[in-house]
């Protein structure tokens, strides 16, 4: 009896998705290689949210109790107002989540995570320097093309390039995102710089474990502490009509972001002054897209979904995706077209559901008073990890 060969994968990109992926792919026996554009291993931007949902895919993963100590599970959750910072809401964390969803609510740095997501894949599977320019399909495989002429052929390719993905590109045309009048930024400072008590006459203490968001007329700062808790991410949306370009890594300055919220509480003020570094961003929309391969190219994370922060859900579908897609050619190995028609017909819908809700939130944060976020415990209740129902055959 010959056996059959484990499928070959070529991914496109080395951030969260693309990681995530190749650990799945290889936990199931794949033969996976990573091609990403940069010369070194690593990622860029601030903090980040991981959801019950993208927790359980870590989990299975065998990355929980690497998370747990490279991330924070935030205390408690507490909502003030922009001017005066009294309280809009206040509610327990800590705990919470694990016994509604199976999973843990955790906060971390996108450095981090990365570099867990890293640890112990080869190295000589992770190819630097290569900058693709072309993918396409032919005699039953995928092929990637890259700067300079050089060319690799896979089973199956994966494009995981990103928000301004060229597999994406390539495949589909160049989208036309709408800019929504709105910019973010982000930076890090010192927990140290948290204040003790805010709200009138100093009636609301914080703490370094608290996830804390402010409302206001015009916009809406969240911050949320990292790793060991000793150092605090901060996420500042604004109404803005500058165009802003769509990146993670345009430098900014904390005059500038003083500058935005003027008027905001000075205790507020006080912090986004000590922020030294920070990025910004301009927030743009796309409608959800139905179909995410050609042949044997597929797409993957923000390449194939991307979708506005305001769910704080980008990474989180990328890691799903990931675990996913391995299932899914595990399950169809024999069969590409079928994996890959699986794959999409179990994200799509999800991810689609995400960018509309995003969309959504987005549009009621920038009314006066905001409405209150729309649920999201269908989000977190998923597990990624689980096999659906099959259909009857």
């Amino acid at each position: 009896m010959t056996l059959r060969r484990k499928l070959k994968v070529a991914i496109i990109g080395s951030g969260i998705g693309g990681l995530t992926a190749m650990r799945a792919l290889r936990q199931r026996g794949f033969e996976v290689d990573i091609y990403e554009r940069a010369q070194s291993l690593g990622e860029v931007g601030a903090g980040l949210q991981i959801g019950p949902n993208a927790y359980k895919v870590l989990r299975a993963l065998g990355l929980e109790h690497s998370l747990r100590n490279a991330a924070f599970e935030p205390k408690s959750r507490i909502v003030l107002n922009w001017n005066d910072a009294s309280l809009r809401g206040r509610g327990a964390m800590n705990g919470e989540d694990i016994a509604r969803f199976g999973g843990r609510y955790m906060t971390a740095h996108r450095a981090d995570l990365h570099a867990m997501l890293q640890e112990g894949l080869p190295e000589c599977n992770i190819h630097l320097g290569q900058h693709c320019v072309s993918v396409g399909a032919r005699g039953g495989a995928g092929y990637a093309r890259f700067v300079g002429g050089g060319e690799i052929e896979a089973d199956i390719v994966v494009g995981a390039d990103g928000i301004r993905s060229i597999v994406r590109e390539v495949l589909f045309g160049a989208d036309k995102p709408r800019f929504t009048n709105s910019m973010c930024w982000r930076c890090i400072l010192p927990m140290s710089k948290l204040p003790a008590r805010v709200g009138p006459g100093g009636s609301i203490t914080l703490t370094p474990g608290d996830h804390l968001s402010w409302y206001g007329p015009a916009g809406q700062v969240i911050c949320y502490p990292l790793g060991d808790g000793s150092r605090l991410n901060i996420f500042a949306g604004h109404v803005s009509d500058k165009w802003v370009e769509e990146s993670w890594s345009t430098p900014s300055s904390s005059e500038e972001l003083v500058a935005a919220y003027a008027g905001w509480n000075e205790a507020l003020l006080g912090m986004f002054a000590e922020s030294g570094d920070c990025y910004k961003w301009g927030i743009f929309d796309r409608d959800p897209r139905k179909h995410w391969t050609v042949g044997r190219v597929t797409l993957l994370g923000d390449a194939a979904h991307p979708t506005m922060p305001n769910l704080a859900q980008g990474a989180n579908m990328a890691i799903e995706d990931g675990y996913v897609l391995a299932r899914a050619l595990d399950r169809y190995e024999e069969d590409v077209s079928t994996a890959l028609t699986q794959y999409v017909a179990e994200r799509q819908p999800r991810t689609a559901q995400i960018t509309l809700q995003s969309r959504e939130n987005f549009r009621r944060t920038r009314e006066w008073p905001p409405a209150p976020p729309l649920d999201r415990s269908w989000i977190f209740e998923f597990d990624a990890t689980q096999e659906p129902e099959r259909s009857a055959p």
